[in-house]
């Protein structure tokens, strides 16, 4: 079986009296994409500072790429690491380029990387300029740069498209996705839940410290017993006379049904001729997100 490249094991954080984290477990394969949610305070940026050794447990384990974060050993490691915190800070009196620079020599990276990546997230044009007359969505994408040098193994994103437009937003998934692909794996902890399932393998929801929820999206959704909704074009008639079909409208031409009686709806709905489409839309991940906060319990030590 291949080692995890994050081990925790019933990990908990404490502040003096506040407890940050309790009890938390989680497995991180190789190539995998995790989401991070929950509320401000729930405890995702203590996560990501312990796994980066920032921060000390205040009792479980925690290995990355199978050794503890704060020993002595992991230096070496923290070049296959990349990092983006929350707010991005840089030193306002350097350039786009010399920032990138600095940290490439900082992790060893071909300087031919830095033109690449600021390419990527399309700061080509401002790379002579200095950082504090960029925009919050310049340093935003200053701060992607950063994290994806020297094609991380290991990469841990804190709300990474905040300040970002659309265009930027799905060009920084793309290079999520490539990285992927190449083995790495990425925690992304994001606000802004639209766009980012399509995106990842599992979801981890935290409230108050705790793991409330973990899985893939399929998994949360069968646990969470929502309905899917089927959206209909063409059969306003029968929605709204054929006893199978009523007991489930919804507004509109839309139906709302448990996934176990989906297809036998879907039959039916099939076998009207004057049906000009159909569209299955399962529970949304932020459908999923407030019915776990709403609904969820505590998963104790289940390192996932």
């Amino acid at each position: 079986m291949t080692a995890s490249i994050v081990s925790m094991t019933n990990v908990s954080k404490h502040f003096q009296q506040l407890k940050a984290l309790n009890n938390v477990s989680l497995q991180l394969a190789e190539g995998e994409v995790l989401g991070l949610f929950g509320h401000n305070g729930a405890g995702k940026t203590t996560m990501m500072k312990i796994i980066l050794g920032i921060e000390k447990t205040s009792s479980g384990d925690v290995t990355i790429f199978g050794r503890d974060p704060q020993s002595k050993q992991a230096w070496q490691d923290r070049r296959h690491i990349g990092y983006l915190p929350e707010n991005v800070s840089f030193y306002d009196h350097l350039t786009g380029v010399e920032v990138l620079r600095y940290f490439a020599k900082l992790k060893s990276v071909p300087r031919r990387q830095v033109a690449e990546l600021l390419a990527l997230v399309g700061l080509t044009h401002a790379m002579q300029r200095k950082v504090k007359t960029y925009s919050k969505g310049m340093r935003q994408r200053l701060g992607l740069a950063q994290a994806f040098l020297g094609e991380p193994k290991l990469l841990l994103l804190d709300e990474p498209t905040i300040g970002l437009d659309p265009t930027a937003t799905q060009e920084f998934y793309h290079s999520v996705d490539r990285l992927k692909q190449r083995g790495a794996s990425i925690i992304l902890c994001s606000h802004v839940l639209p766009g980012v399932e399509q995106h990842i393998g599992r979801a981890m929801i935290l409230s108050g410290g705790q793991v409330i929820a973990i899985g893939s999206l399929a998994q949360l959704r069968a646990q969470a017993s929502l309905p899917v909704v089927i959206h209909t074009l063409g059969i306003t008639e029968p929605l709204n006379s054929d006893p199978l079909l009523t007991r489930y409208k919804g507004d509109k031409d839309s139906l709302h049904v448990q996934e176990h009686e989906k297809m036998a709806v879907l039959k039916q709905i099939m076998s009207y001729d004057s049906v000009v489409d159909v569209r299955v839309e399962p529970a949304s991940l932020e459908q999923l997100y407030q019915y776990y906060l709403a609904n969820g319990t505590p998963i104790q030590g289940a390192a996932s």
